[in-house]
Order: structure tokens, then sequence, then C-alpha cells
């Protein structure tokens, strides 16, 4: 599962390539929400590589959570 979180005042978004299981998913989610609610200073969330990755709870300004890996459609049919 890919997220995309926006970042203000910068110039570009954070991309990040997340586990595709549920356990990880719910669990992502509700840390995004913890963060967005205040209830967190800054958002940690570890890539499928082991890779973390810190984001200012203050400074997200949108998170988009992609489809699973295996439902992506590349090329000129999709």
């Amino acid at each position: 599962m890919d997220i995309r979180i926006g970042v203000q005042h910068a110039p570009r978004e954070i991309s990040l390539e997340m586990p595709d299981d549920e356990k990880s998913h719910t669990k992502t989610r509700a840390a995004v929400e913890a963060a967005l609610e205040g209830k967190s200073a800054v958002l940690w969330l570890t890539d499928k590589r082991g890779k973390e990755t810190a984001i200012p709870s203050e400074k997200i300004a949108f998170v988009e959570f992609g489809a699973p890996n295996g439902d992506r459609k590349m090329g000129f049919g999709s």
C-alpha cells in the first residue's frame, strides 16, 4: 500500500510504500488519526523496508492512502 503525505510549506509530498497486510493498514491509520487529532506531536511511520520516517503532526497537510500494491494497473489498458 502506498501512502502520500503532504507537508505544509514543502514543495513535495512524502511517499512511502507500506506493508500490504490489514494489521499494518489499521495500525498506520490509527497513528495518522492520532497525529491529526493532536494526540502525538510526531507521526512515526516505518515503511516496507524498515526505513523510519518522522513528520511533525502540526505540519501535516494531507494523507492519502493508496490501493494495495497488487491492485495497481499499468500501461495503456488501465
